[in-house]
């Protein structure tokens, strides 16, 4: 989306704000905000450190680019049953540079104290935080674990979705059903699309603790013009000629997995929260499974915290794993006597063990946090956190590694989380 018309989408809150302000009748409108400043480092040049969806991460030199973003909301209410409300984000994604993307811009219709219907762009309820997952003044730790945010591309949804909440006695039970699509970028030239898009949240709150459970389904495409989808293309074109010439089908199979056109996917997690006697947890689970040559993955992470005064000193611990093990491999050993035709096939099965999340062992990772959260002015938060990746093979999650490179990486980082 244009740059300048989401900056003048931004603006357009604060004028309305401004103008019912000096009527005696006419809608209620509320401006609020949110955003953190932080400064992310690691102890390697050999490889980058990122949030999900980054083009480029973090090395030893010190960046404010990871975690540092700033948010700004509107909500206008018309009457007693309709609203309209839009969100939009600064940050840095899929581009080098901080860009401005428009997160929620959707009406609500308040049916009846318990059923609500919004239609417009929403938040995607992926995960246990995912309204609020770049609100960093209402999470614990500093960043959400990449190992289970980064599963998932697509933080909003293009459609509707109905709300339904309902209490039983001191248990409040919430169900959500959404429909849409979405677009995200996911590197600098790539971008995922989501089609036929559902999803299910289901939350139960009772006193200090929290469960969900959730499920998305769609089918993904990925397409792009630059460079990375020229080299995928170089590749699938490889694979079916060297699948029809060596009567191998195991690598037109592969090409047709590759191609990422409208694959079956699906992200079906559950998450468990308690606040109780200063005793802080949060915990959740997910299955990615992809109907393509993307690697099924199991992802959790368990955080435990104990409030002391305005301080909260917590640890995380974060895993991703590939559930099997890839089906169709480009072969090890040459079928043919021909050195120029295992010269070029060896050239394929590097390409495409370099294709993200696709290699044996790519995207497995685990880490290991320790955080300090201190509430130190009304509405301010200061955090520092240290993190130890542990890619399991290859790079794992890391971006941009050196050839080779299998390193446990120190991540650090400090922060001031802030809400308007």
């Amino acid at each position: 989306m244009n740059k300048q018309i989401i900056a003048a989408a931004l603006a357009l809150p604060l004028a309305l704000s401004s103008a019912f302000a000096q009527e005696a009748q006419g809608p209620s409108v509320k401006i609020s905000g949110f955003g953190t400043g932080a400064l992310t480092w690691t102890n390697t040049d050999q490889a980058e450190f990122s949030r999900p969806n980054q083009a480029s991460g973090v090395k030893k030199s010190p960046r404010t680019g990871v975690d540092s973003n700033l948010g700004l909301q509107a909500d206008i209410g018309v009457n007693s049953w309709l609203s309209f409300t839009a969100q939009g984000l600064v940050r840095r994604d899929a581009e080098e540079e901080y860009g401005a993307e428009l997160g929620w811009a959707f009406a609500k219709a308040k049916i009846n104290d318990q059923f609500s219907v919004r239609v417009g762009r929403i938040g995607l309820p992926a995960f246990m935080i995912s309204d609020y997952r770049n609100v960093g003044y209402a999470n614990n730790f500093l960043r959400p674990p990449v190992e289970m945010y980064s599963q998932v591309p697509f933080n909003s949804l293009d459609g509707i979705d109905a709300t339904w909440q309902h209490s039983f006695g001191d248990t409040t039970l919430t169900g959500q059903l959404a429909f849409g699509g979405a677009e995200a970028p996911i590197t600098g030239d790539l971008t995922a699309r989501g089609k036929k898009m559902s999803a299910v949240n289901v939350v139960a709150e009772h006193g200090p603790f929290t469960a969900r459970l959730g499920r998305v389904d769609a089918t993904v495409s990925i397409y792009g013009n630059g460079p990375s989808n020229v080299r995928l293309g170089t590749l699938l074109t490889g694979l079916r000629t060297f699948g029809t010439a060596l009567r191998a089908p195991q690598l037109t199979e592969m090409a047709n997995q590759l191609a990422a056109d409208e694959k079956k996917a699906s992200f079906t997690s559950v998450g468990l929260g308690m606040d109780w006697n200063d005793i802080v947890v949060q915990t959740e689970f997910a299955k990615r499974k992809v109907d393509a040559y993307v690697n099924d993955t199991s992802s959790w992470y368990v955080m435990g915290g104990y409030r002391i005064g305005k301080f909260l000193p917590y640890v995380i611990q974060s895993k991703v794993k590939i559930d099997g093990t890839v089906a169709n491999v480009v072969p090890a050993t040459c079928p043919v006597a021909s050195p120029a035709v295992c010269g070029q096939l060896a050239a394929l099965r590097a390409g495409a063990n370099a294709l993200p999340y696709t290699g044996v062992g790519q995207g497995e990772s685990s880490t290991t946090s320790i955080g300090m959260r201190w509430d130190f002015y009304r509405s301010l938060a200061l955090k520092a956190q240290i993190d130890r990746v542990k890619p399991a093979v290859g790079s794992g999650l890391l971006l941009n590694a050196a050839p080779g490179f299998n390193k446990d990486v120190t991540v650090g980082a400090v922060a001031i989380d802030f809400v308007f």
